[in-house]
């Protein structure tokens, strides 16, 4: 994967020219007191380097005569390293990395005016860590106050973001071979979920058994907390409480996904606790079914992102005025957005490091256009919310339908020709996923 790392970083300095870009590792977050979360890597700074540990700065000098990357890094520290684990160090750092040069992040303050001030600019994305933000400013500040006297230094702060996440959208061969195993661990375990659910199980059981299938096939875990939501709370879009018993004539739904190497699976199956669909879940299941391989069509090389949601709306839209639920002409509801009570959500995101993964959606008044080797996630949905107030104009809801909740979200590659659905491997026609 070096070379790799290595690519990305000089497809980097190529658009940067001049500038010098500076990434900040992801600090440590406590669990509580002295004990620390396990540390997951700031994703811009992993898909340019590999190299995950904290307390780390990266810097893209283009520009510079002998040091293009360079990395800061915590020291080689024997007792530290006992208690916390190994560091690569200041020589692991060129040697594993591929850094030009490297030196101990003490030194940071000391040694990075050397790379900027033959810059014309600064590539870097402000973000939450203000303090570091603030070195930031404090060093070009400094390089500003004596430009006129050396007429050479970084005279612009650019978001670094705005190039690397248009890099990022697009995966490559080695980063779809790691999705692709992603999705294939996340698909044997909404499998194995679909397999053992029943009437009286708790949803941290079920819980249970998707996230050790996550590490026990050698992924990290799962890729965000997982959703398993029995009855009226998969109304609830995030819940992940997962502590009741599910019951004979619940859904059950799951979204749940594994992150294998930094990249991540994300799948919704719905599906009937007791291995039967009531009358009212089915008539449901089948529009946001409908929906979603219609959704699926659309997402094409060459389409503009939107098409695949508001081709998702239009199929939700018309089943609900078909099953009562909504009333009045479709093309006027879908304008007012009365379907909003009942599905209040995208149709999808872009999938990768992230599992709401970077890179634009719009470009001012036009979409984005679908392109191979992008990657996004179709998920419409339905959820009849229990004393869900209707849109005005529209009609009361039936108790009946009150409390059911279904979505159903694939991972979907746009390839050369159309698609590929990187998860099919999880059943869900209605034929299949009934018992």
């Amino acid at each position: 994967m070096q070379a790799d790392y290595r690519q990305r970083r000089e497809q980097l300095m190529t658009k940067i020219g001049n500038g010098t870009a500076i990434f900040r590792s992801a600090p440590t977050a406590v669990m509580h007191n002295d004990v620390e979360y396990a540390y997951r890597q700031d994703s811009d700074f992993f898909y340019l380097t590999g190299f995950n540990e904290a307390e780390a700065v990266a810097v893209l000098a283009p520009h510079h005569p002998e040091h293009r990357f360079i990395l800061f890094v915590q020291p080689k520290d024997r007792e530290k390293e006992v208690w916390t684990g190994y560091r690569c160090g200041v020589d692991g750092a060129k040697e594993l990395y591929g850094a030009d040069e490297a030196y101990p992040i003490a030194e940071l303050d000391e040694k990075l005016p050397q790379y900027l001030e033959k810059a014309d600019r600064i590539y870097y994305r402000l973000g939450r860590d203000r303090a570091f933000n603030d070195i930031i400013l404090k060093h070009w500040q400094r390089l500003l106050a004596t430009y006129p006297k050396r007429g050479t230094g970084p005279i612009a702060l650019e978001d670094v973001g705005i190039l690397l996440h248009a890099m990022r959208l697009t995966k490559s061969s080695a980063e779809l071979e790691l999705m692709r195993k992603a999705a294939e661990i996340s698909v044997e375990a909404h499998n194995r979920a679909m397999a053992i659910a029943r009437p009286g199980c708790y949803e941290y059981e079920i819980q249970a058994e998707i996230e050790q299938i996550f590490r026990r096939r050698g992924g990290m875990g799962p890729a965000y907390p997982s959703i398993v939501a029995a009855g009226a709370n998969a109304c609830v879009l995030h819940y992940i409480e997962n502590n009741c018993q599910m019951q004979d004539n619940q859904l059950l739904l799951i979204d749940a996904g594994c992150a294998y190497e930094y990249y991540n699976g994300d799948i919704t199956r719905t599906f009937p606790v007791g291995g039967k669909f009531t009358p009212e879940q089915k008539a449901l299941y089948e529009i946001v079914l409908e929906a979603q391989q219609a959704a699926i069509a659309q997402v094409k090389p060459g389409n503009p992102y939107n098409a695949f949601h508001d081709t998702a709306v239009r199929v939700l839209t018309t089943g609900l005025v078909e099953l009562g639920i909504l009333k009045g002409e479709i093309d006027k509801l879908i304008e007012e957005e009365k379907y909003k009570p009942f599905y209040m959500h995208r149709t999808g995101h872009w999938l990768g490091l992230d599992v709401h993964d970077v890179g634009v959606y719009q470009h001012g008044d036009h979409p984005h256009i679908l392109q191979p080797g992008q990657v996004l996630t179709v998920e419409p949905g339905l959820y009849i919310v229990p004393n869900t107030k209707p849109a005005e104009d529209q009609p009361e809801i039936d108790p009946r339908w009150s409390g059911i909740g279904i979505r159903i979200e694939d991972d979907v590659l746009v390839t050369e020709s159309g698609n590929e659905v990187l998860t099919a491997g999880v059943p869900k026609a209605i034929a299949d996923i009934e018992r």
